[in-house]
């Protein structure tokens, strides 16, 4: 007869067992994730440019609402583009935003630069960006549209480099990837980081496997025809991820997606801790509404934490471990040296494995919550990534 405490220790044998055989095989899945990123990368970067045909005219809109770090540097990379025929279309909601001051004198300073202001006042519903978007687009005189964020900077030949990819009929719109930078803010550095080496994996492989069925928002380029067809971007008024949600469109419409082949630089806001964590947070609850299933397989893309957890709990598998942060450093310098054609400094690279582990807690809170906060405001955030103003 087996005694209790025998049986005591089979359980706890088993059980140690089967969450060794858990972590092995979650270790094993962020290897496979990492090799993933490095043939999506390769594929990625084998993707010619087609040479430019023809130039058709472009309307760039650009929502702003007060002058962040380096404004002028991002919107004078607009005035500053070699292209034939392009106009820019700027949105405040007031005439005295700190902003203005910027762009007039960007006008001023390039002359030969077709650009114009509204004044939209005070949004009617939740997403701002998209009502700003609505207006600047039925003010706008040409049928490519290049929705551009305030804190994008690029080189004067972007305009060039769409344009030569909207030449294939099929495509909708095009998306581009991006640098992120944090000027000031170790939090927000970190969170660059991650952005680099973490989220521009992410897409590389959604692209591999299923096609870009989604946009980036910081620059999108699109046929007006298609958001005529999608019933006009003012649909997307109560929507937090609006790119998502509108690359989503575009392809459920049956045009093509692409992630183009030029870099922007996307310059993040630098701050506070609190200020960072809520932007943390506000983007891991945004991401798990738009792609439910997609969140849940994002557990692979962490594979330091799991290689620690790993370690931790059987000290003599670290070979698996060590072989398991090697293949995410080299997915990481893919991504950053191969497709952002930047560099990761020593500090950088020391700074990894801490934004890593801060990814995978902010990961598993995201499966918790249903408000964010959002320049200064709280909502309410549905099931269906559909916000609403509280209070």
């Amino acid at each position: 007869m087996t005694r209790p405490s025998t049986c005591v220790k089979l359980v706890f044998l088993h059980f140690g067992f089967a969450i060794t055989l858990l972590l092995v095989a979650l270790v094993a899945g962020s290897m496979v994730y990492c090799l993933l990123v490095i043939i999506a990368a390769r594929r990625y970067l084998r993707q010619q440019t087609p040479r430019l045909e023809s130039a058709p005219p472009i309307s760039v809109l650009t929502p702003l609402h007060g002058a962040e770090a380096g404004l002028e540097e991002n919107l004078r990379s607009s005035f500053a583009q070699r292209y034939p025929q392009f106009e820019l279309l700027f949105a405040f909601r007031q005439s005295d935003d700190p902003a203005s001051a910027i762009v007039h004198r960007l006008m001023a300073e390039f002359p030969q630069v077709r650009a114009r202001i509204l004044i939209t006042g005070e949004p009617p519903y939740p997403n701002a960006k998209v009502f700003s978007l609505h207006l600047m687009q039925a003010a706008a005189q040409f049928d490519l549209l290049v929705m551009k964020d305030s804190d994008v900077r690029t080189g004067p030949e972007m305009l060039e480099r769409i344009a030569s990819e909207f030449q294939d009929a099929r495509v909708g719109m095009v998306t581009c990837p991006y640098l992120a930078l944090a000027v000031r803010g170790f939090w927000w550095k970190l969170d660059a980081l991650g952005m680099n080496t973490q989220f521009l994996g992410g897409v590389l492989v959604a692209r591999m496997l299923e096609g870009m069925k989604f946009a980036l928002g910081p620059a999108i380029a699109v046929r007006r025809s298609i958001l005529a067809e999608m019933g006009g971007i003012e649909t997307l008024n109560d929507y937090l991820a609006e790119d998502f949600v509108i690359g989503q469109t575009t392809d459920r419409l049956g045009h093509r997606v692409i992630l183009s082949s030029y870099r922007i630089e996307h310059h993040i806001g630098g701050g506070s801790l609190r200020s960072n964590l809520l932007h943390r947070l506000r983007w891991v609850r945004s991401t798990r509404r738009s792609r439910p299933s997609g969140y849940v397989g994002e557990l692979f893309t962490n594979p330091l934490p799991l290689a620690l957890a790993l370690c931790l709990w059987e000290p003599r598998l670290w070979p698996v471990a060590l072989a398991s942060a090697l293949l995410r450093a080299l997915a990481a310098w893919v991504s950053v040296h191969r497709v952002l054609r930047s560099r990761l400094t020593f500090v950088e690279w020391m700074c990894l494995p801490l934004q890593d582990l801060l990814s995978f807690v902010f990961w598993v809170a995201g499966f918790f919550g249903n408000t964010v906060l959002w320049r200064g405001r709280q909502y309410y955030l549905g099931r269906d990534g559909r916000i609403a103003l509280i209070g």
